[in-house]
């Protein structure tokens, strides 16, 4: 058996010796020792010591001799045997090092989500305009045809106009020169033929009159201008204006080769209060107050029955246009019927005030 070497016991390389030998004794190197077992496979060894030439600097040992011979590197400070050189570990003794962070590409990625189809979506998006439709419908703004001559030239028939919902519901009420749209008080449309047979035709009218896209063939609405409101006092006689309270209406809107009120004259009538005269501008074809008077309410209308105020005509595009107030209704003195309340109600309240003045004056003379 030659010097430095031991049969199957993974002897360590020596070190400043003979090549495998020193006295037998194994050499540390401030890491760990790989001998070889008989089946020539590295083991680990104890941490060992410095070598005579240095340090060791925590290398790693592998045995590769013959029969269990070791040999390889020891650390960089310490001494090499003469076998075979083995695989160098982590040098300063400083073990494995921290860890790579995981590549965001290793990570699990959830599959994105299909994006639903717009046949899926259409449903709901209809859903969602009809109930939008029938929420303006009934608090804000609704449509209406125009189905007789009455309103001509101002209105055409096939006309749609927007008719305003809202302010009705703040209190607002009718006022004189608007064109308003309201329902039958009872009797105004007796006769009237129905604007279809079709059964089909009238369930398509019924949903889109649901939804505010068309009048209702069951309710029975009529538009006309307001002429007088409560309180008012309205007159017309043959070849004479009509007048308010005493004021004389210029009607430019009036249908060309009418008169203000020649084929029926009325009046004078006091409106009551909270109730409406109204008038087509086509006078020589329109059934309007003068000829229901003999009905409830004298020919007025009441409020309660007014739907709203057509603002504007929509509908066709080439006469699209607003429906304003005429400035004849707001000439000076038409108002003095309504002007004198307030002053009256201002007389009545301070007539006590200067009463309770004057007795004060009079308790502190005698005083």
């Amino acid at each position: 058996m030659e010097p430095g070497t031991s049969p199957g016991a993974g002897g360590a390389t020596p070190v400043g010796g003979p090549a495998g030998t020193q006295g037998g004794t194994p050499v540390r190197t401030g890491g760990e020792e790989h001998g070889m077992n008989g089946s020539g496979r590295a083991v680990p060894g104890e941490p060992g010591d410095d070598g005579p030439d240095g340090p060791g600097r925590g290398g790693w040992r592998n045995g590769t001799g013959p029969g269990g011979a070791a040999g390889g590197d020891g650390g960089s400070g310490g001494s090499d045997g003469a076998g075979g050189s083995g695989a160098t570990g982590p040098a300063d003794g400083a073990g494995p090092g921290p860890e790579a962070p995981p590549d965001p590409a290793d990570r699990v990625r959830r599959p994105a989500k299909k994006p639903r189809s717009f046949w899926k979506e259409l449903p709901i998006l209809v859903v969602i305009a009809l109930a939008l439709a029938l929420v303006i419908k009934t608090f804000l703004v609704q449509a209406f045809s125009i189905p007789s001559q009455s309103m001509q030239n101002t209105l055409q028939v096939g006309d749609r106009v927007l008719v305003d919902k809202l302010t009705p519901w703040f209190g607002a009420k009718p006022s004189r020169g608007e064109v308003v749209v309201f329902h039958d008080p009872g009797g105004w449309l007796e006769g009237t033929p129905p604007t279809t047979t079709n059964p089909v035709a009238e369930g398509v009218q019924k949903v889109l009159s649901f939804i505010g896209l068309m009048p209702s063939a069951e309710e029975k609405d009529l538009i006309k201008r307001v002429i007088a409101v409560g309180g008012d006092t309205v007159e017309c006689k043959v070849n004479g204006p009509v007048k308010v309270n005493g004021k004389a209406l210029d009607e430019p809107y009036i249908y060309r080769g009418n008169t203000p009120c020649s084929d029926h004259p009325f009046g004078p009538i006091k409106v009551p209060p909270n109730r409406i005269w109204v008038m087509g501008d086509h006078r020589q074809d329109s059934e309007d107050s003068r000829y229901h008077q003999d009905l409830e309410g004298g020919g007025t209308v009441s409020d309660k029955e007014v739907v709203g105020r057509a603002i504007v005509v929509a509908w066709p595009v080439n006469r699209w246009s607003t429906l304003p107030v005429p400035s004849t209704f707001d000439q000076p003195g038409i108002n003095s019927a309504l002007a004198a309340t307030p002053a009256a109600l201002g007389f009545v309240g301070a007539v006590p005030l200067v009463l309770l003045r004057r007795r004060r004056l009079i308790a502190r003379a005698r005083k």
